[in-house]
Formats: C-alpha cells, structure tokens, sequence
C-alpha cells in the first residue's frame, strides 16, 4: 500500500504533519507532501489512515499495491 497528497486538494493546514512527521513533510510552498515513495508498512498504515481521516481538504489517498 501506498499513500499519496493531491496536491491540487493541498491547502497546507499541516494535520497530515502533525500527525505522521515520518511520513509528510512541507514543500517551498507549505503545501503537504509524502517523503520517500509512500510505501507504507504494516506499523505506519495506521498513521496514514489517521492522517487522511483528519485532512480537511480530504487530499490523502491510501493506494492498493499493485
């Protein structure tokens, strides 16, 4: 599984931050992004799922592994 920021959806309210700073990180405009390749494991599936229950802007997306 992986997880993705629609950055046209991206505001940058930083929740996705706050809540998985091993996971998303800011770019140069303050926008939301993922760092690394968004691959998530077994321990970091629930911070992802947290992070894109509490995105206002409903930009995080969990992607099935194909």
């Amino acid at each position: 599984m992986k997880v993705v920021i629609d950055g046209e959806l991206c505001q940058g309210q930083g929740r996705c931050f706050s809540i998985a700073p091993s996971l998303f990180g800011f770019d140069d405009l303050g926008d939301g992004v993922v760092l690394g390749d968004g691959t998530l494991t077994a321990e970091t599936l629930d911070l992802a799922r947290l992070a894109q229950a509490n995105c206002p802007e409903h930009a995080i997306f969990i992607e099935e592994s194909s």
